[in-house]
């Protein structure tokens, strides 16, 4: 019986670093072919360029993906050095291991989706990753980091990656909605607009409140912010963004006040990237 528990957690110490390197690495080189061949002529900008719709940030906001990419790594190799040496401290590390491989692999057929224009496709997948990114939150919220290291190359970059792919979601929605000639109920599409900034803020919002998560609210306002300096012209998404950024930065500081003030808080905060 001790043999075969043994022997299980020696494949384990193997298989999933191995499995969750190669997600890492077809992620990231799908991830740049994307945009360096580029899959089906296009780029991902080139795609989204196509439609006129409200709820899209400014191109420098998607650099973001280079901090989302850096965490993936980190929690790479974090996984493979706890597992190598049969720290405690993998537990959240493993078990969100086989989520993870589901990220990886939406991040990848999204990407074909959207470069080839099926774009209701793109919106299931995108879904599936959203989901995937919650289940591992939850798992995260249930397995506090032992260590300071833990909290951040575990916890801090999916944070990160699901506050960035709410905010992907609601404009995969807008664009997938424009592209089947969507109406709106007669609303005007700056009016739109206003709305899933609105929702978006709401979001960063409540994830401050109930959880004191502020990579996720930081997250949130980095993309208002941009989706204000692109449509900077559109009054309503303008004001709707700015006063959204400022909201959710207001639920941030609160966030960062109880975490390093209350007593309780200081114990959450070596849960909760504070």
């Amino acid at each position: 019986m001790v043999s075969r528990t043994a022997d299980r957690r020696s494949t384990s110490t193997v298989l999933w670093p191995l499995a969750v390197g190669v997600a890492t690495a077809v992620t990231l080189v799908v991830n740049y072919l994307a945009n360096g061949l580029p899959i089906n002529g296009q780029t991902t900008g080139d795609v989204t360029r196509r439609f006129e719709v409200y709820f899209v940030p400014a191109g420098y906001v998607f650099s973001i993906w280079s901090l989302i990419y850096l965490g993936l790594i980190a929690y790479t190799v974090y996984l493979g050095v706890t597992l190598a040496q049969r720290r405690d401290d993998s537990g959240a590390a493993r078990a969100i291991a086989p989520w993870y491989l589901l990220t990886s692999a939406a991040n990848c057929c999204w990407l074909f989706a959207w470069h080839h224009n099926q774009f209701p496709l793109s919106m299931l997948v995108m879904v599936v990753l959203l989901v995937a990114l919650i289940v591992i939150y939850r798992l995260q919220a249930s397995r506090p980091p032992a260590s300071t290291l833990e909290r951040w190359t575990v916890h801090i970059p999916f944070r990160v990656y699901l506050g960035w792919i709410s905010v992907a979601t609601i404009a995969n929605a807008t664009i997938t909605l424009d592209d089947a000639g969507w109406s709106g109920f007669g609303l005007s599409e700056p009016t739109w607009g206003a709305i899933m900034v609105v929702v978006a803020a709401a979001l960063g919002v409540v994830m401050n409140l109930r959880h004191r998560d502020i990579a996720y609210g930081l997250v949130i306002i980095w993309a208002l912010i941009g989706v204000a300096v692109r449509l900077s012209e559109t009054t309503p998404v303008l004001i709707a963004s700015l006063a959204g950024a400022a909201a959710v930065g207001i639920a941030v500081a609160m966030s960062a006040r109880y975490l390093t003030q209350s007593p309780r808080g200081s114990a959450k905060s070596r849960t909760i990237e504070g």
